[in-house]
């Protein structure tokens, strides 16, 4: 018989005399009996279940008070935070709206009104929609065509003056020193260093540094950088060659001469080579692409 079945039945009292003998021949016997007069004088702890819960009573009353709550500091905390929501809200609306293009990039939006923009790259307007029943502005840099819808006064300002009308389709021009407006239907009002020009449609008008330098006339119904192309009447090559490089996402490089050519022509906004071929070889000029760079320089004479 197994040693731990004989030493349970010993500790219960119930081993007979042939085990009790089999488990005091046991080596462990010795270890059996000293396990058994230490846990017979072992007493277990006296427990006084009144004193304990009076003990924790007193600790819950010391640690916990109720506090009372004010109706009135929750209602001021609620009005603190809609105040703030709303003044947020109202804030956002006072902002201006922008919208802005990106080398080779145009963009066609609508006005809070439905005028129609058609901005072309690299160019900027900004505007307030909370502002727009009221007060019909915008700030431009760079070109837009607009076909507005007739209402009360709209403005376009730029750095070289102020374009008005109140219902009609013109384009704009606005970058560094050079300004012009072209009008294709109804009539635009242009002003600029204290003088007001009324352009009707058919008339173009071109200021450079302030000074009216080409009034006109027209015989386009749109122009043409909305239809994927630019076109120039004499114009610098520098002038030329600084809208090529909006058009398209190149670096360029031009070492032609000392001189200044004028250029009169167009070149395409959806193929730089053709475009470069426009440009150049009225001017015999050559150049060369590699990858995201061009150069343009001066032909071999022969």
């Amino acid at each position: 018989m197994e040693n731990n079945y004989i030493l349970h039945k010993w500790l219960n009292g119930e081993a007979n005399e042939d085990e009790l003998k089999q488990l005091k021949s046991s080596p462990e016997y010795a270890a059996y009996t000293k396990i058994s007069e230490s846990a017979s004088q072992l007493e277990a702890p006296v427990s006084n279940s009144k004193k304990n819960y009076q003990a924790i009573v007193a600790k819950r009353d010391n640690t916990s008070k109720v506090r009372k709550l004010n109706p009135f500091s929750n209602l001021l905390k609620i009005a603190a935070l809609i105040a703030v929501i709303l003044a947020g809200y109202l804030y956002v609306g006072s902002l201006d709206s922008k919208v802005q293009t990106k080398i080779a990039e145009k963009q066609t939006f609508l006005l809070p009104d439905d005028s129609e923009v058609a901005l072309n790259a690299n160019s900027t307007i900004t505007y307030n929609k909370k502002k727009w029943t009221d007060l019909r502005e915008l700030t431009l840099d760079g070109e837009a065509y607009f076909k507005v819808i007739k209402g009360n006064r709209f403005s376009v300002n730029t750095p070289s003056g102020i374009v008005s009308v109140l219902g009609t389709q013109f384009n704009v021009y606005a970058r560094n020193d050079l300004f012009h407006i072209s009008c294709y239907e109804g009539l635009v009002s242009v002003a600029f260093n204290d003088t007001i020009i009324k352009l009707p449609a058919g008339s173009y008008l071109q200021v450079k540094n302030g000074i009216l330098t080409d009034h006109t006339s027209t015989s386009k119904s749109s122009p043409n950088w909305a239809l994927g192309e630019s076109s120039f009447s004499n114009a610098p090559i520098d002038l030329v060659l600084e809208e090529l490089q909006r058009q398209y996402p190149i670096k360029l490089t031009a070492n032609y001469s000392n001189t200044n050519p004028r250029f009169t022509g167009s070149f395409t906004h959806g193929d730089l080579n053709l475009a470069l071929k426009s440009i150049c070889d009225p001017l015999r000029l050559a150049y060369t692409i590699e990858k995201e760079s061009v150069t343009i320089y001066a032909q071999k004479v022969q």
